[in-house]
């Protein structure tokens, strides 16, 4: 399991071309089954899940999302319009099927913030948001309302939630105990087990953000 936010394609510093491959290839290459992602360019879900393997995706998409002329512009540069060019949530899964799709919108202001959730073919569900920033308070409430909606969704079975939540520390959520985490990202569960530590990985200087993983075990 790993959440990573895409920081819209971009790399620090910035390279002035698109970052496509780079992240697919990168995300590829390392061990996972779920990977919850945030500040996706809309238009990279399909070649992400492809190259980096993974049998499903689903999306919700976020804020700024005007695709025609801004995905002409972010292909060539994303560090032109940087997160003007709109982004997405995206759920990678290998090896399982999804069964189910949910959403929920968290808020429409400042800025349009969703969770979602997919439930997966072992009946475990995966749940992915993206809180509100600077401002905790309200990233707080988010992220408590998103657990308890996902908690909704998953009834007894095994549930993970993960994201970009804006919260430093070691959130505690309704509900869910905190298993990886690093600056505002964290992988919260309930019904399963972290089978190592979790772990920050070598992204290079892809993203602002580097991924968190953790093993885990129903």
């Amino acid at each position: 399991m790993l959440t990573w936010n895409l920081f819209h394609g971009r790399s620090v510093p910035n390279v002035g071309r698109s970052q496509l491959g780079a992240f697919a290839t990168t995300l590829g290459a390392w061990a996972w089954d779920i990977a919850l992602l945030q500040e996706v360019p809309p238009w990279w879900p399909e070649p992400l899940a492809r190259v980096a393997g993974a049998r499903e995706w689903r999306r919700v998409l976020t804020s700024r999302n005007w695709p025609a002329l801004r995905r002409a512009v972010s292909d060539r540069n994303p560090d032109l319009l940087k997160a003007n060019a709109g982004g997405c949530n995206v759920i990678l899964v290998r090896g399982q099927g999804v069964l189910e799709h949910q959403t929920l919108r968290l808020a429409w202001l400042p800025e349009r913030r969703w969770a979602h959730g997919v439930r997966l073919t072992s009946g475990a569900w995966a749940v992915n948001l993206h809180a509100t920033t600077n401002a905790p308070a309200r990233a707080a409430e988010e992220c408590r309302r998103a657990a308890m909606v996902a908690h909704d969704w998953a009834g007894r079975a095994p549930l993970v939630l993960g994201g970009d939540l804006n919260l430093a520390g070691r959130p505690e959520l309704p509900g869910l105990r905190h298993v990886a985490g690093n600056h505002v990202d964290h992988i919260l569960v309930s019904g399963f087990e972290p089978t190592g530590r979790g772990e920050v990985l070598d992204r290079g200087s892809l993203s602002d953000h580097p991924p968190v993983a953790v093993d885990l075990a129903a």
